[in-house]
């Protein structure tokens, strides 16, 4: 049996030449899915019976085949698993990702393939919550979605409001960000990104809004106005490049999935020093991540 071999680093030539044939692309996901041995995911055994179809596991005590996409957000995939990969390869090692136009275009399947299958890679690129920010941090909120007339900011009923959380790293760098739809600028609202992704130890700063004014008693928070080129300069290039990239690669979003292209856009952020191994990384997450269908999604994306 040849020894594992991680593919690493963003080079498109080198990917598809590592994952040309379906056998290559199978034998990665068993690698990952059996790494840390075999577990039956009907009955918990963990011994193996004999199984003549390669890459494949069968349960000793009840049986059960499990391929190397069961139990994982590969599941069924529609188009084969090469196609899958390629997918994967473009939403995590490219800087700037695909839209499902394109997408359809380069691996022969219609948008709404493309599409379902992008908002499956957009589960396993949610945070895991387990790493709150710990240094200088600013939030801030904003609101996605089409100009209007007479509207902006506060008074857009029609866009989605969102609040962001940026951990700088010196003056001008950006270490971490994270970004959560909300339903309006209350405190128990903006509350829900400190309590997913910000330590207690942290210094935060915000602007005077007053929904922030009750989360100071439980969090280290700097309140000042804000001022357009003298401060918060680190938070609105952040919500500039959001939105230049939702309307230049996407162009519109169905507010239902909005909570998965942010969680896309903070994962590629978030891993911008580890681009030799973002694509690893997500396969991990891939193989790690339950099954779920086009029912389930809008349910997924909304807790």
């Amino acid at each position: 049996m040849e020894s594992f071999i991680k593919f690493e680093g963003q080079n498109e030539i080198e990917f598809l030449e590592r994952f040309s044939s379906e056998k290559e692309c199978y034998a990665y996901l068993a690698h990952h899915k059996w790494s840390n041995g075999f577990v039956c995911p009907h009955c918990k055994s963990t011994e193996e019976d004999h199984c003549k179809i390669e890459f494949h596991k069968r349960c000793k005590k009840c049986l059960h085949l499990i391929s190397p996409t069961s139990y994982t957000l590969f599941h069924k995939v529609k188009f084969g698993i090469v196609k899958a990969f390629y997918v994967v390869f473009k939403m995590s090692a490219t800087t700037k990702s695909i839209s499902a136009e394109q997408l359809a275009k380069n691996i022969g399947v219609n948008r709404k393939t493309a599409l379902l299958f992008q908002h499956k890679v957009r589960l396993a690129m949610k945070s895991s919550e387990n790493y709150p920010m710990t240094g200088q941090i600013e939030v801030d909120e904003a609101f996605i979605g089409q100009k209007e007339d007479d509207k902006i900011g506060r008074g857009a009923e029609d866009k989605a409001q969102i609040v962001l959380a940026v951990e700088k790293y010196g003056a001008t760098g950006v270490k971490r960000m994270y970004v959560q739809m909300i339903e309006n600028a209350s405190s128990s609202e903006l509350k829900k990104i400190f309590e997913k992704h910000i330590s207690n130890e942290a210094k935060v700063l915000t602007d005077k809004w007053r929904g922030y004014s009750p989360i100071t008693e439980l969090y280290n928070i700097t309140q000042e106005k804000s001022e357009p080129d003298v401060n918060f300069k680190v938070m609105h290039r952040c919500v500039q490049q959001l939105k230049s990239w939702l309307r230049g690669i996407h162009h519109s979003v169905n507010k239902n999935y909005l909570q998965g292209y942010l969680n896309e856009f903070c994962y590629r952020i978030n891993r911008s020093i580890h681009k030799n191994s973002i694509f690893e990384n997500l396969i991990e997450r891939m193989v790690l991540g339950e099954k779920t269908t086009k029912k389930t999604l809008k349910l997924v994306y909304s807790t």
